[in-house]
């Protein structure tokens, strides 16, 4: 069957363009707040991806296979839980370990639209650093890069510690089953909610639950629940680096997996989660015998945005003036003008727009002779005659 297969998707120009430019952004900022790169295998033993969490949905979708040496393999599903092999591997490396890293993960799970198998994850983790300040850190380089890309959103805040702690305070011990029901209230509503958390808990403990989880950050803190002083402190430095942060005690990730602050940032220019992440202390140190304390936050669905972006510049049209029209190419290029030559007419400009290509040069006969080259607009379809001087800071 030639066909591209269910779940996975060829990325074209235009769009290829566009993803390309929120990539660099994206990498450009994780350099600028000390972020290191790293790269990792596609392919991992099967004993490693699937871990002890196989119940949480992303590691039961993964994708498995065997190879000819008859070895149960995986391909990876997010990159976190490669840093376990990675420090197993490697104890030496110095903490902090501030790194981001970039590429395709796969996961085998249902199809939806805008929803693929094969996805790029860019993230940043910070290994070794267990203050809030770190945390911090993560929600600050992900701030720089929305502001960047003009995305107005908000992120919410929740701790896991504080919501254990409110179940522990109720006496509802089911924890599991009441968080994962109390994750689908954005979805299904709280009424929803409420009538199958009954299979889990007391009605009264219900009602209770639903009171407390009504409140804000200040009262946790004030009635000492756990996990409540984390919170506030990320408020408090979210405030200093003029992050939009918004306490959302029914905020749910990762729930055999976050071990304290967690995060998720919305906007209304995409449907879901733009990003998120949290701490998750009891995870990176577990094959060297030790607590490792944890944080990162993933951005993938950043790429998918609708943002402006430019490919190749401009487009060269040689009318019979080959060797001139080389000749300011390559001076062009010299001066980091992205540009490639064609030489008939119609067909250029019918390409120029296909590719959305903002800008043509035509090079004629009296353009050299004048050494003044017609440029012509293509949004606007404004031509002006320019020196290769002026054409040169005009495309700049």
């Amino acid at each position: 069957m030639i066909e591209t297969v269910k779940g996975f998707r060829d990325v074209l120009p235009p769009e290829s363009i566009k993803r390309q430019k929120i990539r660099q952004i994206i990498e450009k900022n994780f350099k600028i707040f000390g972020f290191i790169p790293i790269e990792t295998p596609t392919i991992e033993y099967e004993e490693l991806v699937k871990g002890d969490n196989e119940k949480d949905s992303a590691v039961s979708d993964r994708f498995r296979l065997t190879d000819r040496g008859k070895r149960e393999l995986a391909l990876r599903f997010e990159f976190t839980f490669q840093l376990k092999r990675i420090f197993k591997e490697n104890p030496d490396i110095k903490l902090p370990f501030r790194r981001y890293q970039m590429g395709y993960v796969f996961r085998d799970e249902p199809i939806e639209k805008d929803r693929y198998r094969e996805f790029m994850q860019c993230d940043v983790d910070i290994i070794g650093d267990p203050s809030i300040k770190a945390d911090a850190e993560c929600l600050a380089v992900t701030d720089k890069i929305c502001k960047e890309l003009d995305i107005k959103y908000k992120v919410l805040i929740n701790n896991r510690k504080l919501i254990n702690s409110i179940l522990q305070r109720l006496e509802i011990t089911d924890n599991q089953n009441v968080l994962r029901e109390l994750d689908k209230i954005a979805k299904v509503g709280e009424d929803a909610v409420k009538q199958e958390l009954t299979r889990y808990a007391e009605k009264d403990q219900i009602i209770k639950l639903f009171k407390v989880l009504n409140n804000n950050v200040d009262y946790f803190v004030k009635e000492k629940y756990g996990g409540a002083e984390e919170v506030l402190e990320l408020m408090k430095l979210c405030k200093q680096y003029k992050i939009n942060a918004i306490f959302s005690p029914f905020l749910m990730r990762g729930l055999a997996y976050y071990t304290g602050n967690v995060f998720e940032g919305y906007s209304d220019d995409i449907k879901g989660s733009i990003f998120g992440g949290g701490r998750y202390d009891n995870s990176v140190g577990r094959y060297v015998n030790k607590q490792l304390p944890a944080v990162g936050n993933s951005l993938g669905r950043l790429l998918d945005l609708k943002v402006k972006a430019e490919g190749i510049k401009c487009l060269l049209i040689s009318i019979a003036q080959d060797k001139k029209t080389i000749e300011l190419m390559t001076n062009l290029r010299e001066n980091s003008i992205s540009c490639f030559m064609m030489e008939k007419v119609s067909k250029g400009l019918e390409y120029a727009n296909s590719y959305e290509i903002p800008f043509v040069i035509f090079i004629g006969e009296d353009e050299v002779k004048k050494k003044k080259f017609k440029l012509r607009d293509m949004k606007t379809g404004k031509e002006s005659m320019l020196s290769e001087e002026s054409l040169i800071k005009t495309l700049e």
